[in-house]
């Protein structure tokens, strides 16, 4: 069994021997089949990302000798294994990926698990959450974005991660772990400034943390940021929270906490 990681540098790991993926077009071939998620992807479609523009005149045979390479490194991996892992279909290349290999479907499905769990199950929420984020290593393919495929591939990616994110704020506010996270949200919203989801949730911990004024600035500093970068005003739901924190609303702290996204936000 083979390890994949995409979710940082890209890496391809056996249960004791890491393999090195050397050169752009090699890390671009084997990303693209990954990020493919085990479906054929055409040999055109490979050679422009790979190639883009700058396609040899013999693509045909250039992607041979790389497909080529690339099986040869994963057969290094794993003698025993009966057949390659890269086969070829009427439809394209095809780079077998087993249950439990890819670091990036079991990060979503981590993240959908979580998205399924009651309402009520924060503590479980978290923790599902918590062990899909620790999977991250860094900027997905550790910021080498191949071509178009890979860009989408880590767009995706990087969406599901912001969800998870958002999710697991929610959960551990719930669980009253409002001084525990504030950093991390912190660090959120200054990375997403015009994620208004992360500064709903900053403002809330600032507040049940007794730090009302606090709360209020990151409020009013969001409305300037959003005027400024996008002419729009802060939307119904952020305005909300504001207003909750104004009005010392029981929603946002003790027993009331559970209800809270429903009845704040």
């Amino acid at each position: 069994m083979l390890k994949f990681s995409v979710l940082g540098p890209l890496q391809i790991r056996s249960d004791t021997v890491p393999a090195e993926i050397s050169g752009d077009l090699q890390r671009t071939l084997v990303q693209t089949l990954l990020v493919s998620e085990g479906q054929p992807v055409t040999g055109e479609s490979l050679v422009e990302e790979m190639w883009g523009e700058t396609a040899p005149d013999n693509q045909a045979n250039a992607l041979q000798a790389h497909i080529s390479r690339l099986r040869r490194k994963l057969r290094s991996l794993e003698p025993d294994r009966p057949g390659s892992r890269v086969t070829m279909h009427p439809s394209g290349y095809r780079l077998t990926v087993g249950e439990g290999e890819l670091d990036a479907a079991e990060f979503i499905k981590g993240v959908r698990l979580a998205e399924a769990a009651a309402p009520a199950d924060a503590a479980r929420t978290a923790r599902l959450l918590g062990e899909a984020l620790a999977m991250w290593r860094g900027p997905v393919f550790g910021g080498f974005p191949g071509g178009t495929l890979c860009q989408l591939a880590g767009a995706r990616y990087e969406e599901y991660r912001i969800r998870a994110m958002e999710l697991r704020f929610d959960a551990e506010l719930r669980l009253g772990h409002h001084a525990a996270v504030l950093t991390e949200l912190t660090e959120a919203h200054t990375g997403h400034p015009l994620r208004e989801r992360f500064c709903e949730q900053l403002m809330i911990a600032l507040y049940c943390s007794g730090r009302q004024a606090d709360a209020l600035d990151v409020f009013r500093r969001m409305r300037r940021h959003l005027d400024e970068e996008l002419g729009i005003q802060p939307s119904p739901a952020l305005r909300r929270v504001e207003s909750a924190i104004l009005s010392h609303d029981p929603a946002l702290t003790g027993d009331h906490r559970p209800g809270l996204r429903l009845q704040v936000a």
